[in-house]
C-alpha cells in the first residue's frame, strides 16, 4: 500500500470528541473523523469551496476531496442517526500555519 501523501489543514477542532446525550456513556458506540475528514467538511461546507479549490488548499487532488468528504459525510450520517459519538483524530495531516 502507497503510504498517504500528507495534507495540510488549517484548523484545528476547538473540540474533538462529540457525543449524544440521550445515552449513557458506557452504552456509547463511536465512529472516528480523521482531521483530514474535519478539514474537507469545512472547506466544503462551511467556507463554501468547490473540491477543486479545498484540493489546491489541502495539497491534495480533487479525487481524493471527494473521496475523503464522502468517507466523512458517510461518518458523521452514521453518528447522528444511531446516536453515535464522533472522535477526530487522526490522518496524515500536517498544521499550515496561516500568513
Amino acid at each position: 500500500m502507497r503510504p498517504k501523501k500528507p495534507r495540510w489543514i488549517r484548523c484545528s477542532p476547538k473540540e474533538r470528541c462529540f457525543r449524544p446525550r440521550c445515552r449513557r456513556v458506557d452504552e456509547l458506540e463511536g465512529v472516528v473523523l480523521s482531521l483530514d475528514e474535519f478539514e474537507v467538511l469545512r472547506l466544503v461546507h462551511l467556507e463554501g469551496l468547490s473540491q477543486e479549490e479545498a484540493g489546491k488548499r489541502m495539497g491534495i487532488h480533487r479525487s481524493t476531496v471527494s473521496r475523503t468528504l464522502k468517507s466523512a459525510h458517510r461518518k458523521v450520517t452514521d453518528a447522528l442517526v444511531n446516536a453515535k459519538a464522533i472522535r477526530i483524530e487522526g490522518g496524515a495531516c500536517e498544521v499550515q500555519k496561516v500568513d
